[in-house]
């Protein structure tokens, strides 16, 4: 049986010009979901997986961004991208979740809703935990988390601990190596992707990413998901198709 929990990053810019090779993606293997980091569907997706809707920043909260929120057919949300890096307070995430997201989302619609994914450094894990501490009487329905790095067993205990420590679901909405070695990118994908599909606690993950050209060099280049001619690299084959990974 084929255990679905690894969602595809699909970036914009491939809706813009590689939209075609979303023909291309194995859906009936490991893909679990889509996203974009955006409020709207890539039109190329033509319903073929879930689609993860985001409010990435503050302007997701207002104007057509919001609507295409509100008129989600989708059944999760993801709540803020690393809003520590992004001058939004937890105070401030707090208030829009009170006042806006709970009534709307939650309560109007029924949604599931993903914490704020924070940064796996210290002040990601302070912002959230004082997130989680103003939402309390409303807590989400699973926990949001990034983590970049070079070990897998350290990626193992992050993940594990923040469970610990909050109890909820997680979906590890951004994850990669930025070692610059092959071989040690395919083993920390490797070890990630098998291990998290055996984690019942740990309910989707995302590699990033698949787009053409990275924002900067943080993530190894060996990391890649998609080239800079738009093909799909090896360790994407691996992504989507096999499972365990070897």
């Amino acid at each position: 049986m084929v255990i679905k929990k690894r969602s595809l990053l699909w970036d914009y810019t491939n809706t813009n010009n590689l939209a075609g090779r979303m023909d291309t993606v194995n859906f009936d293997g490991p893909i679990s979901s889509v996203s974009n980091w955006n409020a709207w569907v890539p039109p190329e997706l033509k319903g073929r997986a879930p689609f993860r809707p985001m409010i990435h920043l503050e302007r997701e909260l207002n104007g057509n961004e919001w609507q295409w929120i509100l008129d989600s057919d989708q059944p999760i949300i993801h709540f803020f991208n690393e809003p520590e890096r992004n001058g939004i307070s937890p105070q401030k995430a707090a208030d829009y979740w009170h006042n806006q997201v709970i009534p709307a989302l939650r309560n109007d619609r029924h949604k599931q809703l993903v914490s704020p994914s924070c940064a796996s450094d210290p002040a990601g894990q302070q912002w959230i935990a004082d997130f989680m501490n103003l939402v309390g009487d409303a807590r989400p329905d699973y926990l949001g988390l990034h983590w970049y790095g070079v070990e897998a067993s350290e990626c193992q205990q992050f993940i594990s601990s923040m469970h610990d420590k909050f109890g909820l679901p997680v979906i590890v909405s951004e994850i990669a190596s930025i070692d610059r070695n092959y071989d040690s990118v395919h083993a920390f994908t490797r070890d990630m992707c098998n291990w998290m599909d055996g984690v019942d606690w740990i309910f989707e993950y995302a590699f990033f990413g698949c787009m053409q050209n990275m924002p900067d060099d943080f993530v190894s280049p060996a990391a890649r998901l998609m080239d800079e001619g738009g093909n799909f690299t090896d360790l994407m084959w691996k992504y989507m198709s096999d499972q365990p990974m070897f």
